[in-house]
């Protein structure tokens, strides 16, 4: 009987230290698998009207904000008021007339590759005359530049090559787009010494 009375309490101690051991610690949970990250789209390929239209957008920005950073007040001036000793501005234009004539050049040749109009108050090389205020010229430049990237979306690889009227003979059309871009570059240049002249740091040489 001795025996009996210690054989169940042996059984009972050993389950109940089993039944503790196994509520006192649980298994170790998994960790959760890091969500998978999206990867980032591929960018586009390049394209002839993609790569036109970025060099388009490029002189947008620079020659429209060299045009505003001029004050209203200086969009008459000329480099021969400053007489300078030696120099060679007397027939030189105004910089509202410098504007002007950039945006006039991106009209003819642009509108050329979009197949619309031209401003019919475009009489001259230098643009319409009845354009007086920054506001107005600024609105007319910015214009021009949007018939520019109409003209850059037009481009494909099967119209590339495609004679075009250019002044008194034919150009392909990619030539045409982007000697429009060359040229407004070209005007950027003047526009920027006519700002320095007057003591203004062009924006796109300014820190940030």
């Amino acid at each position: 009987m001795k025996q009996m009375r210690t054989f169940c309490l042996l059984a009972i101690l050993t389950f109940t230290v089993g039944a503790f051991g196994q509520g006192g610690t649980k298994p170790a949970t998994p960790a959760a698998s890091p969500a998978p990250q999206a990867q980032a789209s591929p960018a586009p390929p390049a394209t002839f009207a993609s790569l036109v239209d970025r060099q388009v957008s490029s002189y947008e920005k620079l020659v429209v904000e060299a045009a505003e950073a001029m004050p209203a007040d200086k969009f008459d001036f000329t480099p021969a008021s400053l007489k300078i000793p030696g120099s060679a501005y007397s027939d030189v234009r105004t910089f509202a007339t410098l504007v002007k004539h950039t945006a006039t050049a991106n009209f003819r040749f642009w509108t050329t590759l979009t197949g619309e109009k031209m401003p019919e108050n475009i009489k001259g090389p230098n643009g319409p005359d009845e354009l007086k205020t920054k506001a107005e010229i600024i609105q007319f430049l910015k214009d021009s530049f949007a018939v520019g990237h109409r003209a850059a979306k037009s481009l494909t690889p099967e119209n590339a090559l495609e004679q075009v009227p250019f002044r008194n003979s034919t150009a392909p059309r990619l030539y045409l787009a982007t000697t429009t871009v060359i040229h407004a570059a070209d005007e950027y240049g003047q526009m920027v010494e006519y700002l320095r002249m007057n003591g203004i740091v062009p924006p796109a040489s300014r820190g940030n």
